[in-house]
């Protein structure tokens, strides 16, 4: 354990807390609009201080389900919830959204044993769930080094939180931008107002 890590912060109360301040600091420092989609992956091992994919928790999976889902009322982005590799890190996702973004689901129910306990909560909580077998997310939470930088649209953009450790959980996080174009030449803001005409 480093001094950085607060051992303490596994009550579910505190997770979620901090999870909410996390996904609210990203989406204020990239934009993130309603709509826009958020990729969420966690080990809750890590978070419990113990190694990724040994000591699954469902109770500190609802703990980060609810923070995000805190953020997500206030903002209206879509969340996207990864799997583990057992699940080749599909993802668990609203029906609706997924039909509306024309993705391609897979067929499996995750399980904290294989799919992780966030993305079996998520399974569980959702309307209507579905998985998928990839998004292009705007931006992205990491808690416990999951590795979520497959599902991100380029360019990808890190962001440091406020709170860098959830439990015994890094948190990793990034937002995405458009690709900057062209050379010297190219400019990138609109240079006084827009004339309608």
């Amino acid at each position: 354990m480093t001094e950085t890590q607060d051992t303490h912060s596994v009550a579910p109360e505190r997770i979620a807390h901090a999870v909410e301040t996390v996904v609210r600091e990203l989406a204020d420092a990239g934009r993130l609009k309603a709509g826009q989609w958020l990729v969420v992956g966690a080990s809750t091992s890590e978070v419990a201080g113990e190694r990724i994919g040994t000591a699954s928790s469902e109770t500190i999976a609802a703990a980060i389900w609810e923070g995000v889902e805190r953020a997500r009322r206030a903002i209206g982005f879509v969340p996207v919830f990864q799997c583990c590799e057992h699940l080749n890190r599909a993802l668990v996702v609203d029906r609706n959204e997924a039909e509306r973004a024309g993705l391609t689901e897979v067929s499996a129910v995750p399980v904290p044993k294989a799919g992780g306990a966030l993305a079996a909560c998520a399974y569980r909580r959702l309307r209507e769930p579905c998985l998928v077998e990839s998004v292009r997310a705007h931006a992205g939470l990491d808690i416990g080094e999951t590795l979520i930088g497959m599902h991100l649209r380029p360019v990808v953009v890190p962001f440091r939180p406020s709170i860098r450790w959830i439990g015994g959980a890094r948190v990793t996080m990034a937002y995405t931008r458009p690709k900057l174009i062209g050379g010297a030449r190219a400019v990138y803001e609109l240079d006084g107002e827009r004339n309608p005409k």
